[in-house]
């Protein structure tokens, strides 16, 4: 299993998470700190400030709406991949809404016509039909893709072969000559997404790439979508780069430039304590089985795959215990990865996993029936942790009626 993909912490950041009273919190708890949170969206906004863009929360990757009053001090609204994500939105963070899915059903589309600032197509055609559903207050734009990939995990690829996500330029070509069109009149702006976890570096090459295979059509537009994919609240990210390309396009085709982080917005912000509760050995391993789950409370930990940080644990081998820490559910692959302790684990002790803000919540699920780990706060100013949310029975019978 990989290591995990995000950076390091900073020792501030660590520390900063240190402080959190895990052992005053239920478990298992998402644990956000309030603090970090607003350190991130800060910067967000900085490079707001510098560079002219427009900075909309991709809700995809984070959407713990408890904190959605701090984060619209910021940033610009939220971007949606259906629906309920953008009501979502609309509800409880304000400002722009932004929504863009591979299809829409036409029942979908007239409830986002009601409240949505954008829409954004997968397709010539798509966009064509709901022309006549929507009113003239929804802007709406086209998914483009640029065939430039730098995404290395497939499954997180939007540019890789074959892709559903965005039309290529031949595919665009071949709908417009369909449809006896000459250009993009009508449609506000063009949007692509094909980064993931990457440097200002790979959103140049691509932004490039991008303008070289549809700069033809930037006349006019009100507007261009970078999507997501930027590590912007990395500690090593070139912000500088990031100013001169959105400002590049600004200046030269005289519109705005949209960014949609989702994972930046909540990087290096939360946790997921824990608590062990057996230990068992098998086959010269010795198993740490927690009151958690990958395949429930983080999947991304089996999708990537990766193998995320615990607070105060190594690498296997490199403290003098070792353990394989798994979940509670009975797949038998739900292993989070081996992890190495400087003293024995003991029943009902806690861990503490690090950088769980991120497609995290947004994707747990109730499979065995496992219980979703509680929602808790971390104010720093106060020093106080408090539960805004917790789950039960009901979760898991409601969606199985």
């Amino acid at each position: 299993m990989s290591q995990d993909p995000t950076p390091p912490f900073t020792p501030e950041r660590l520390v900063a998470l240190r402080e959190i009273p895990y052992g005053e919190l239920p478990s298992p708890c998402f644990v956000v700190h309030l603090g970090r949170l607003e350190d991130n969206a800060r910067l967000l906004a900085s490079v707001k400030e510098r560079s002219g863009a427009k900075v909309i929360l991709a809700q995809k990757g984070f959407a713990c709406w408890s904190t959605y009053p701090l984060l619209a001090k910021y940033l610009d609204g939220t971007t949606a991949s259906g629906l309920h994500e953008a009501l979502l939105g609309y509800e409880k963070f304000g400002g722009e809404v932004h929504a863009y899915s591979p299809a829409y059903t036409e029942k979908d589309l007239h409830a986002l016509g009601r409240f949505a600032h954008t829409l954004v197509f997968n397709t010539y055609g798509q966009w064509q039909r709901a022309r006549g559903i929507l009113p003239p207050t929804v802007e709406c734009g086209l998914r483009l893709n640029p065939e430039h990939s730098t995404v290395e995990t497939d499954l997180y690829n939007p540019c890789s072969p074959n892709s559903r996500l965005g039309s290529t330029r031949a595919w665009l070509d071949a709908q417009m000559v369909a449809a006896g069109a000459k250009d993009l009149s009508g449609l506000d702006g063009l949007h692509f997404h094909a980064l993931c976890e990457q440097d200002s570096d790979a959103l140049e090459s691509t932004a490039l790439a991008f303008e070289e295979a549809f700069g033809e059509f930037f006349g006019g537009l009100k507007w261009l979508n970078f999507g997501g994919g930027h590590h912007i609240t990395r500690p090593d990210y070139d912000l500088d780069k990031l100013c001169a390309v959105v400002s590049h396009f600004r200046e030269k085709y005289a519109l705005d430039v949209y960014l949609e982080p989702g994972e930046a917005v909540a990087l290096h912000t939360g946790a997921l304590v824990v608590t062990v509760l057996d230990l068992m050995e098998a086959g010269g391993v010795t198993n740490a089985i927690l009151d958690t789950s990958a395949t429930c409370h983080m999947p991304d930990v089996l999708e990537m795959p990766y193998r995320p940080r615990v607070l105060d644990a190594g690498e296997p081998g490199e403290l003098a215990h070792t353990y394989r820490l798994g979940g509670m559910s009975c797949l038998a692959g739900d292993v989070i990865g081996d992890y190495s302790f400087a003293a024995p684990l003991e029943v009902g002790q806690r861990l503490v996993f690090l950088d769980m803000s991120h497609y995290t919540m947004v994707k747990t699920t109730t499979f065995n029936g496992v219980p979703l780990p509680s929602i808790a706060h971390y104010d720093q100013a106060q020093g106080v942790a408090q539960v805004v949310r917790r789950f039960g029975y009901a979760e898991y019978r409601d969606r199985l009626s």
